[in-house]
């Protein structure tokens, strides 16, 4: 099942996607809202998946054509976004390259972040940046949607509750990430809103493609249209996804909505490219005393998309443009915040 969310409100309203991104109905008599549909999710997902059902037999009533630049995040705002580091050999890299060692901890024990979820980026929004020294880059990235997870979930006791799956442009400003770590808090400033594909998916959709917790297929960028990297997802993912799971709700109960996104994508092959700029310029580092790519500029596209066996775009596009952000002021607002204003 492929379900997706239009622009409405601050919560969207919830539709059923085709199978070929080419039609879809609203499910508003069902559920209004995706979050509706997953604190629901026993009591909906039989009436979905037979909307669904109807909608590729080409029998559902009222569809429409489906328009990615109408939707919204699938999740607009969600009660929670941990995003983690599964691909392990992408941080040894990344240390590698500043000369420091990496803790044999991280092979055993998944690196996470809690980040911004109170508005995700549509798949075709503008990634807003005040300034291109901030170092604006992509990352490419899948992440699980949960229902309720109990505290204490086991990896073999995650099975079920992974309800969805998306791809994520999981946006960081690299030039601020030092001075956030330096203090010893983790990121916050240097992890902008993050923006998902226009469609989130059932598990079942991916076929053999998903087992042991992990998506079987590569993950393709493309910068400014050039292939920019096409890593396999399924290969040296060091914590699937159940693991992940399992290592959020180790000290709390997870609801819900609940958003886990597996870091960037990597492989120790470096011949398939890579999901993030970061990566291309340690690489670079490593190899010739410095890095030669630049962090994205005003004006410059990415697009993420994952592919499958037969070509067909699973979840359809991440597309977006880096643009500068200017707060606009009316001059009474200036007025009124001037403490020397007469």
């Amino acid at each position: 099942m492929k379900l997706a969310s239009l622009n409405h409100g601050r919560d969207g309203q919830l539709i059923v996607v085709s199978r070929d991104l080419k039609t879809a109905v609203h499910a508003h008599d069902i559920a209004p809202t995706l979050q509706f549909a997953l604190d629901n999710w026993d009591q909906v997902e039989a009436d979905l998946q037979h909307l669904y059902r109807n909608l590729n037999d080409g029998i559902a009533p009222d569809t429409f054509p489906f328009n990615p630049a109408l939707c919204a995040s699938p999740l607009p705002r969600a009660y929670q976004w941990a995003d983690g580091s599964a691909y392990v050999n992408h941080v040894e890299l990344v240390r590698k390259a500043r000369g420091a060692e990496m803790p044999e901890s991280f092979w055993t024990d998944p690196l996470m972040y809690q980040g911004m979820s109170d508005g995700f980026l549509g798949p075709m929004d503008d990634i807003l940046a005040v300034d291109e020294n901030w170092g604006i880059d992509f990352e490419g990235e899948i992440a699980v949607i949960t229902d309720d997870v109990d505290m204490g979930t086991r990896t073999e006791e995650v099975h079920g509750h992974i309800k969805l799956l998306m791809l994520v442009n999981d946006v960081s400003l690299r030039n601020l990430i030092p001075g956030e770590l330096a203090k010893g808090f983790g990121f916050f400033q240097s992890k902008p809103a993050s923006a998902f594909s226009p469609v989130a998916v059932t598990p079942d959709e991916l076929g053999d493609n998903w087992h042991d917790y992990k998506v079987h297929h590569p993950l393709t960028v493309h910068l400014n249209g050039e292939l920019f990297g096409n890593p396999h997802a399924g290969t040296d993912m060091t914590f699937n996804f159940a693991e992940l799971v399992q290592h959020v709700a180790k000290s709390r109960a997870i609801s819900a909505g609940t958003i886990i996104g597996s870091g960037t994508v990597s492989n120790k092959d470096r011949s398939s490219g890579s999901c993030c700029l970061a990566e291309r310029r340690m690489l670079e580092i490593i190899d010739q005393g410095e890095a030669k790519t630049p962090f994205m500029r005003f004006g410059d596209k990415v697009r993420i998309e994952m592919f499958d066996d037969n070509g067909h775009s699973i979840f359809g596009a991440i597309d977006q443009t880096v643009v500068r952000y200017e707060h606009k002021y009316h001059d009474e607002d200036l007025n009124h915040h001037d403490p020397h204003h007469v």
